[in-house]
This record gives C-alpha cells, structure tokens and sequence, in this order.
C-alpha cells in the first residue's frame, strides 16, 4: 500500500518504506479514509470508597468512580453497579465483549458482599434468602447467605448473589424487615480488592483476565496484558 502511493501522512502521500511517525499526533490515511491505533484493552479493578457514583458522567458536578482514574491512560467504563454508599470491589474496563458477559444476568457471574444490618439475623431468614425473596416489581432475589456474626443490636451476613440487579442486596433485606448499615462487595468474579486502600486500583494481570474470559465463554487465548 505504501509503494503504491495509497498511505498519507498528515496530507501529504508517501511512497518511502520506515517512516517514523508520532501516532499521538500525525495523521495517516489509507485511500483518503483516516486510519488510527486501536485503544489498548486496560482490566481494571478498584475498591471503590462511599461517595462516588458508578457512572460515566453526573449532570449534578458530583464525584463519580472515574474521578479515581485519572491516571488511566485509556477511558474505562465500570461493570454493573455499586451504589453511592456502598464499597469494595468494582471492576471497568474498555472491552465491551467481556463488559457485557460480565454483567449479564445469564452468565451467573458470583458477586460476593459482606452486609451489615441492624438487628439480629437468625438462621430462617438465610433459608429464605436462598429460597427467594420477592423484592418488588415483580422480581424475585435469591443467593447463597452465611451469618458471619450476630447479636441483639446487629448482624453480619455474607451474600453470593449472581443477578446484578440494582440496589439488590438492600431490597432483599428490606423485604425481610432489615436495614443494612453497611455494605461492602468483596469479591466480583473471583476478583477481590486485596491489598488496594480505598480509593486505590491496579490492572488485572493476563492470567486474571483470561479467568475472567473463560468464566463467560471467552477463552482469550491470545490476550497479553497492556497494564503495568
């Protein structure tokens, strides 16, 4: 294509083998038709702290989980969701296939939360979290559930919740007559925040994300991994 004379540099056609270029500025182009370097795959995972939305963008100036990133050299965008209050694990990244698998209720993807409720929590009310509890709208939630500790004035419950749906661990205690006082995801698809302050992130390493891929039927075989 070069020889030819089919490839322009900022304008101008060359037909010269090795010319060194600066992608980050000049323009190449390929018959008239503008051609750029693809944005490198960045597998992300932060513990995320309370106060920062899980959005790309607030119309309200509020602090949201990008805000966190600014050192990220390539924009990301967060799987699933985290409420405002809530903390722990939160995983973006700008693959959308893998994105999507991640997120999508059909793929089972455990997520694995330690709640904090006000209250005692006895041992029906985890039969019937794993039986199914109706949370409104028509929707019914149902996880795996452990009393990690209790007394009179409150409870620790550990959830395994596959769905994803919004506000999902709040409502299931609700409906079951339980505040939850705090909230904290642990784990999203075998990967924890281990290690990372809040507020802190780190890249997944290539064997953390080839898991990830295999979990949703993306073997990922050829994935080399563009974090530090």
């Amino acid at each position: 294509m070069i020889t030819s004379g089919r490839v322009a540099i900022n304008g101008q056609a060359i037909t010269k083998l090795g010319v060194v270029i600066d992608e980050t500025k000049d323009k190449v182009s390929v018959d008239g038709k503008s051609v750029s370097v693809p944005a490198e795959q960045l597998y992300i995972v932060l513990n995320k702290p309370k106060g920062y939305l899980v959005t790309l963008k607030d119309d309200f100036g509020r602090q949201t989980v990008l805000d966190l990133l600014r050192s990220c050299r390539e924009r990301v965008f967060p799987i699933g969701r985290l409420d405002k209050d809530t903390e722990g694990v939160l995983l973006l990244t700008n693959d959308g296939d893998l994105g999507y698998r991640l997120a999508h209720p059909k793929y089972g993807v455990e997520k694995v939360y330690i709640a904090t409720v006000e209250g005692q929590v006895r041992p029906e009310v985890v039969a019937k979290i794993e039986a199914g509890v109706d949370i409104g709208g028509g929707e019914l939630a149902a996880g795996k559930a452990e009393i990690v500790s209790t007394s009179v004035t409150k409870s620790v419950v550990q959830l395994i919740l596959k769905e994803g749906r919004k506000r999902e661990v709040k409502r299931i205690f609700e409906a079951l007559g339980y505040k939850v006082i705090h909230l904290k995801r642990i784990s999203f698809a075998g990967i924890s925040a281990s290690g990372l302050r809040l507020g802190d992130f780190r890249y997944l390493n290539s064997k953390e994300v080839k898991t990830l891929k295999k979990r949703v039927g993306l073997l990922g075989n050829d994935f080399k991994s563009n974090g530090p």
